[in-house]
């Protein structure tokens, strides 16, 4: 191969090269090859390959990104040479004072003259890259002043907020993106809320240790002509790596007002309120749209196609309200929705495409590479005359000594599994157990005060046993399983956040591949350990729809905490010896069945190749506690809240059951109930797997709710959980477990397949794993019969 026709996937490693083309048939993928700084003429390191040999990790730009072989055999290099490091070329550091709100400004913002009333209600939109410290400055910003829902018409998530001490100022926390180019739907999401909703203003937060990645979102926002303010995030560590960013001449260069913060500390928050409030207030727009460069490469030529495609679309983007510069840019960009949205006839279609195809033949590249490439050579010669920066900071050498071993070829596999096991050592066998048998204790005490108050009281027998068997037995059952989900969820927060669970995408990739997904889904279905609710939900981050179906198909087979009281319950008095054994071994089998599912699936539903995967690693950081605390607060304040609801409720209706008999008569005997008519309907479909008993399918049925149920159903129906012995023996109980992991999760995370895939889908899941459930518990009962186990 010479080095002309060299592509990125065959450069060796410690090599560097420089990007002559990206190639590729598929528009949205080279449009995302380019949006993420690939763009020709770009100077890119190999840094090393996942220790399955694929992915591979780059390096360009100052950052680190990570894209499949396959992939990257669409970018052509040129003048290969051995790895360097050049240094920027440092500006004079100044000591400039930064203007307050009102003060004399280092820009010219654009005034409109609108001028919102002091008292008037304010929105904002809270927009940036991934991993830059969103969620924590969202936090700062607004406190507890904040609420949970979705946007109009979709199913990605949103949270809102007052900011404090404004209680009239609203911001909406948009997801991370890091282009306006709808390539996936938190992209889409987020262009179609700022040109819709119109907030007034737009609060662009900015990684300041990786500013040329973060910036590239900020032009495009700026595009829209929205109120602006960019919050320059993490500029501690800028500081104390011995560099420094000259914020007035960013302003300068951008146009809008720029404020340096500390969001972690809480530095620079209430500047960064004031001067959103005043742009926003007197309708300030940015002072600065055209980011072409006079003495650019391609003669000026973009510059002349943007402008002429504004003159030709400027009544269409007025009636239709699409910021002008926006809707110029997209369309030289190609991009469908902004072109249906203006709604040409085919005359002004063909206008628009000849003066593209112009500025294509003057300049010599084509539309997608000539914008990416506009915008990031304004970043690199704005970060040039502004930013003062260290050859490498404190937090990237930590992340590549920590790599090393995280992501090495022979460390990475071993020591993900050593994290896991740890992680589920300390769950349910330090902490989680501790915590557990004290909050079990209190629930006893609690219970036992209550009786004996009732008892002395004298209250009736059935609303007695109602409130003691029922309520109590229910209740109490599953609040004792609260620390082990508390902790579960601490350690998994403080993976996310860390930034390991990227790498863990990295490491994975390949090996999901095999099952048709990709490295991306690891996360969801990793999050699906804790719930399974917020893991179907966070497959909205996964760009391609085939993986995100495919994912959510899987994802209920990855064991959620709701099913740890099942199984601690029955690992505690059938396999007391080997309880963390069994306890692994359920996690493993959960995850056997899945791959065995999606191969199925590969070549049934799901035919096709994964999505893509052009992700950007972040530096590792310490985790933010506050954002730990409230994820783990969030966890815990939902389990209480199905503890005395839906599962108050199914203790109830399960205790009415039990107690009476069709005519509404006290039954002397559980046999002879309600719930033994209702069980013994169904209980013939598990007679083959071994637990044929009424109270056991009940407590199944029970489990559809909520998977917490069945060890309440169990405890109110025996009246005690040592006495599910009478019901099982080792085996059954351990197909029992085994149908218990696979079966439904519960009614909410059915609900959610519902919003996110439809009805039909839904019911499809639910169908499928029962189905699965029944085979492999059946598996497990024969084989364990031919072994002796019976």
């Amino acid at each position: 191969m010479t080095r002309e026709n060299m592509t990125l996937d065959a450069l060796g490693q410690g090599k560097d090269a420089i990007i002559a083309s990206v190639e590729c048939e598929e528009a949205s993928l080279r449009k995302h090859i380019l949006d993420m700084g690939l763009t020709p003429g770009t100077e890119v390191t190999f840094v090393k390959c996942a220790p399955m040999g694929d992915p591979m990790e780059v390096r360009l730009r100052g950052y680190e990104l990570t894209l499949r072989k396959e992939d990257a055999a669409h970018i052509y290099v040129r003048d290969v040479h051995d790895a360097h490091d050049v240094r920027r070329v440092n500006p004079g550091q100044t000591q400039t004072d930064h203007p307050g709100k009102g003060e004399s400004r280092s820009f010219r913002p654009r005034a409109t003259g609108r001028v919102h009333a002091d008292d008037a209600p304010l929105t904002f939109a809270l927009a940036g890259n991934q991993n830059c410290g969103k969620t924590t400055l969202f936090n700062q910003l607004t406190g507890s002043n904040q609420h949970v829902g979705n946007f109009p018409g979709v199913t990605v998530s949103r949270k809102d907020g007052a900011i404090r001490k404004h209680e009239n100022a609203m911001v909406t926390d948009l997801p991370g993106i890091y282009s306006l180019s709808p390539y996936t739907g938190e992209e889409v999401v987020t262009r179609e809320f700022l040109l819709r909703d119109k907030p007034d203003g737009i609060i662009n937060i900015v990684d300041a240790t990786n500013i040329e990645r973060n910036l590239y979102l900020t032009l495009q926002l700026i595009d829209l002509d929205i109120p602006m303010v960019l919050a320059l995030n993490m500029m501690d560590e800028v500081s104390a790596n011995g560099g420094t960013i000259d914020i007035n001449a960013l302003e300068r260069e951008l146009g809008i007002p720029v404020v340096p913060i500390s969001a972690s500390k809480g530095e620079g928050i209430d500047e960064l309120v004031e001067h959103a409030l005043h742009v926003a207030r007197f309708d300030e727009r940015p002072g600065r749209q055209d980011f072409c460069r006079p003495d650019a490469a391609d003669g000026g030529a973009l510059h002349r196609c943007i402008h002429g495609i504004s003159e030709l679309v400027e009544d269409h983007a007025s009636r239709m309200k699409v910021p002008l510069r926006f809707a110029a840019t997209k369309l030289v960009e190609g991009d469908a929705l902004v072109l249906e949205s203006l709604h040409f006839d085919e005359n002004e279609k063909d206008a628009i495409e000849r003066i593209i195809v112009q500025m294509e033949e003057e300049g010599g590249t084509d539309r997608m590479a000539a914008l990416a490439d506009m915008r990031f050579r304004f970043i690199e010669d704005a970060c040039d005359a502004t930013v003062v920066k260290p050859a490498v900071s404190r937090e990237h050498k930590r992340s590549m000594a920590i790599d090393r071993v995280l992501t090495g070829k022979f460390t990475a596999l071993p020591v993900f599994v050593l994290i896991m096991a740890v992680v589920f050592w300390l769950t349910f066998g330090v902490f989680g157990e501790i915590l557990s048998g004290w909050m079990d204790a209190a629930v006893s005490w609690v219970t036992d005060l209550v009786d004996a108050g009732l008892s002395a009281w004298g209250v009736n027998e059935v609303v007695h046993s109602l409130v003691i068997d029922g309520a109590f037995a229910g209740v109490g059952s599953v609040l004792s399983f609260l620390p082990i989900i508390v902790v579960l969820f601490f350690f998994l927060s403080l993976l996310e956040d860390s930034g390991y669970m990227a790498r863990v995408a990295f490491v994975m990739d390949k090996l999901l591949r095999k099952i048709g997904l990709s490295g991306r889904s690891f996360v969801p279905m990793l999050i699906g350990f804790g719930c399974s609710v917020p893991a179907i939900m966070a497959t909205r981050t996964l760009p391609s729809e085939h993986d995100r179906k495919m994912t959510i198909m899987l994802t209920p087979f990855m064991s959620c905490s709701a099913k740890l009281p099942i199984y601690a319950l029955f690992t505690a008095v059938f396999f007391p010896e080997h309880a963390a054994l069994v306890m692994v071994l359920l996690y493993v089998m959960g995850m056997v069945v899945g791959v065995l599912v999606a191969l199925v699936l590969k070549r049934t539903a799901f035919k096709g190749d994964p999505v893509p995967f052009v992700m950007e690693l972040p530096s590792y950081r310490l985790p933010s506690l506050g954002n730990m605390g409230r994820l783990v607060w969030d966890k815990a304040k939902d389990f209480i809240t199905r503890a005395f609801t839906i599962i108050f409720l199914a203790s109830v209706v399960i205790w009415f059951l039990q107690t009476f008999d069709m005519r509404l008569n006290v039954v002397e005997n559980s046999a002879d109930s309600l719930l033994a008519a209702l069980g013994g309907l169904i209980s013939p479909v598990f007679a083959p797997l071994g637990f044929a008993d009424w109270r056991a399918s009940t407590a199944l049925v029970t489990g559809f709710i909520a998977k917490e149920s069945v060890v309440s159903t169990l405890t109110v129906l025996l009246g005690s959980a040592s006495a599910i012995t009478s019901l099982f023996t080792p085996l059954t109980a351990f197909a029992f477990l085994t149908f218990a992991l696979l079966y439904t999760p519960c009614v909410a995370a059915i609900a959610a397949v519902k919003n996110e895939l439809g009805m039909k889908s839904a019911l499809i899941v639910a169908a499928m794993q029962c189905g699965v459930a029944w085979v492999a518990a059946f598996v497990v009962r024969m084989v364990g019969m031919a072994l002796g186990l019976g």
